[in-house]
């Protein structure tokens, strides 16, 4: 088995759709990679991954907006086309068995805490983690030390 994993943006928002009685998650994940060139210059290569996640639990979909910064795990498969031009061209898809969300999207959402996917468990949402107290909120002695 070839196991890819990805970590990108999304470039637009997902699209859900049932084909043939199953439900099926389409969305693209681009990685910029940064580099020098011969001369030194600075240079960026982008990957567009294409990814299809196919499941009966779609409560991740909302989640899956442009720009929102992503993990995701699956097999790859590599597909030939014939352009417009009639030069070949080959993509790059990925059949999804795990999507988590990453932090806070470019769109300015924030995805913490939103809920994650994978084929093996069930569907959760993560507790929020921003909580911090405040010196009034703490009611335990000052002086008594944990060890």
């Amino acid at each position: 088995m070839i196991k890819l994993q990805v970590i990108g943006n999304l470039g637009k928002d997902c699209v859900t759709s049932a084909v043939n009685g199953k439900n099926v998650i389409n969305f693209n994940v681009a990685h910029t990679e940064k580099f020098r060139d011969a001369q030194g210059n600075q240079k960026d290569k982008t990957i567009w991954v294409e990814c299809a996640y196919w499941t009966d639990r779609t409560g991740i979909a909302p989640y899956l907006k442009k720009g929102t910064q992503v993990y995701a795990e699956g097999t790859p498969e590599v597909r030939t086309y014939t352009k417009n031009d009639g030069t070949p061209g080959v993509s790059l898809t990925l059949r999804v068995f795990n999507v988590q969300l990453l932090g806070k999207g470019t769109g300015g959402d924030n995805s913490g805490g939103a809920p994650t996917e994978s084929q093996p468990s069930s569907y959760q949402a993560a507790p929020s983690q921003n909580f911090v107290p405040s010196a009034s909120d703490i009611t335990e002695p000052v002086d008594d030390l944990p060890f």
